[in-house]
């Protein structure tokens, strides 16, 4: 009796993990092991300003979890871990990569993003990505530019016709 109210409880955090992988536009396997509590709280902090949050759990509940959807990390799956959990596809990881650059304890290990499982390499590229306001910002400046540039030209040129 107790032994299948423990199996319960257990397939009871695989079924949560398993609902956070997949209203999950990414996610991130990362060491947390020396961090202190008020970085850790600064942390969770972070992830939640950027609409992310991070879990930790028992690394066979998570290998039963990922195995559920087909996704393969069981390399990553050693020792403590944490999962950083993203609403779209870049904010949990430029959150936990800005974080890693202050806080050396925190270590990326892999992740998925759109269902591709991505390496540690592949995380800091897309973390190097300007956010999207800054893509925003960067478009309208440019268009901005070439509406300036025109501008001069009819200028010049409604001059040239006066002439």
């Amino acid at each position: 009796m107790a032994n299948q109210k423990i199996i319960e409880q257990k397939q009871a955090v695989v079924n949560e993990i398993t609902d956070k992988l997949k209203d999950s536009a990414s996610y991130v396997l990362f060491e947390y092991r020396g961090l202190t509590v008020g970085e850790t709280n600064e942390l969770r902090r972070a992830l939640r300003e950027s609409n992310s949050e991070f879990k930790v759990y028992k690394n066979t509940l998570t290998k039963r979890a990922l195995e559920s959807i087909n996704i393969d990390l069981n390399e990553h799956l050693n020792g403590p871990k944490a999962i950083a959990f993203g609403k779209d596809e870049i904010s949990a990881v430029k959150t936990l990569s800005d974080f890693a650059k202050k806080h050396k304890a925190l270590e990326i290990k892999a992740g998925v993003v759109n269902g591709d499982v991505v390496d540690s390499a592949k995380l800091a590229e897309l973390a190097s990505i300007p956010s999207r306001e800054g893509l925003l910002t960067m478009l309208a400046s440019g268009l901005m530019g070439t509406v300036r540039d025109l501008s001069i030209c009819l200028d010049l040129y409604g001059e040239q016709l006066e002439k």
